[in-house]
């Protein structure tokens, strides 16, 4: 048990339990873990959803409509959010900087506030490029106003100290996932129309930055006879899922988006091996969880994606190299293949257990680091930030 019971309010996520992306399995996780070890946790939820109890497994819910105005939705709900958890709890931890640029909020209010400082969010292409700047913008006031930086990836962490200087103290706390070591039921891959170790796998947003275009041109390249089945919002009408899909050919299948935790997991699972295209992000959950799946892993070579995957994976610059990248796979044996599986799951073992991510935000969460009594007033907080 703690020594300081510590209040805390998570924001920046749909709400729990999850059913969405990567942010709300991570708010779940943690947010139990912490009130087991004794902290009281409030989860801020979207208004409107399929739950509506009170609490979750220990961690308080409260609810707040969200409004619909596009891409400001998040940053308006983060925001309302803010201002009521600011007076109530003695910790504000905000997942993503969305909101970044009314950090100084909680601040006034004298509350410290935790930004999870994410991926890159503002590289992606999909955004015009006023919103790029926002989003730049936002990541600049987070940095600026917050208590405290959490990056997931190392790669995450040297870009905020080179970008905003060796004065903030950036932890780096990884997500984490469970190890699959029952095998999932097999008959819920018939949703998909889809036989175990028939096909590879793809599970992402389809944009630019994942490398969806090019897993499909090496995907179509090679010489497997097996299919590629993509998870992910094919049925939005951007200009990029049009272009996907007037290439991808008779062996690639678009299946559309999948909430449903068990399904996903039975797909990952059985999947011959797992495509990871993404670029711009740190430690993505989507890798972790095709690790904990013991998933083949072929990867877009970047310093986040060797950073989580390790030797476990093998990698690609661009899609002339995927051809190659299949062959090698599907010449392996079952014992290589098997030893290649154990490798991904170790790598969960040894970096990205929900265990050590919380043992890591307990040491945060230390009286000497979040303290009532450690509170600046508001005009010292003030004169801090300028």
């Amino acid at each position: 048990m703690p020594n300081k019971r510590v209040r805390i309010a998570i924001l920046g996520t749909r709400g729990i339990p999850a059913q969405y992306g990567g942010f709300e399995t991570f708010a779940e996780q943690l947010a139990t873990r912490l009130v087991r070890e004794g902290h009281e946790v409030t989860v801020c939820c979207e208004k409107g959803g399929d739950y509506t109890a009170d609490t979750y497994k220990g961690v308080r819910l409260e609810y707040v409509p969200a409004p619909h105005l596009g891409p400001l939705s998040i940053v308006w709900f983060d925001t309302i959010c803010m201002l009521k958890a600011a007076r109530r709890h003695d910790l504000i931890y905000l997942l993503g900087y969305g909101a970044g640029s009314f950090a100084w909020v909680s601040r006034l209010f004298g509350t410290p506030i935790w930004t999870n400082m994410d991926g890159l969010e503002w590289k992606r292409s999909k955004w015009p490029w006023y919103g790029r700047l926002y989003l730049r913008f936002n990541e600049w006031c987070a940095a600026k106003f917050s208590s405290g930086m959490i990056a997931d990836s190392e790669g995450i962490r040297e870009y905020l100290h080179r970008q905003y200087g060796l004065h903030h103290d950036i932890k780096m706390i990884p997500y984490g996932a469970e190890i699959i070591s029952t095998p999932p039921e097999r008959a819920l891959l018939s949703a998909f129309q889809v036989s175990a170790d028939g096909y590879y796998l793809v599970v992402c947003r389809l944009e630019p930055e994942n490398h969806v275009l090019e897993i499909i041109q090496g995907f179509k390249a090679s010489k497997t006879t097996l299919e590629l089945v993509i998870v992910g919002n094919s049925g939005s009408d951007t200009p990029y899922v049009r272009e996907l899909k007037e290439i991808a050919g008779r062996r690639v299948r678009f299946v559309g988006t999948c909430y449903d935790k068990a399904r996903l997991e039975a797909l990952r699972f059985y999947s011959f091996a797992y495509f990871h295209g993404h670029s711009v992000g740190g430690t993505n959950p989507s890798l972790l969880e095709a690790l904990g799946c013991g998933n083949l892993i072929i990867a877009h070579d970047n310093v986040f994606n060797r950073e989580v995957a390790g030797d476990a994976g093998s990698y690609f610059n661009n899609s002339s190299d995927i051809p190659r990248l299949i062959e090698a796979v599907e010449k392996l044996n079952d014992v290589e293949r098997a030893s290649c599986s154990a490798a991904a799951s170790q790598r969960i073992r040894d970096h990205y257990t929900w265990e050590s991510v919380t043992t890591k935000y307990m040491e945060m969460l230390e009286p000497k680091c979040v303290s009532r009594k450690a509170r600046k007033v508001r005009k010292e907080n003030l004169k801090s930030w300028f």
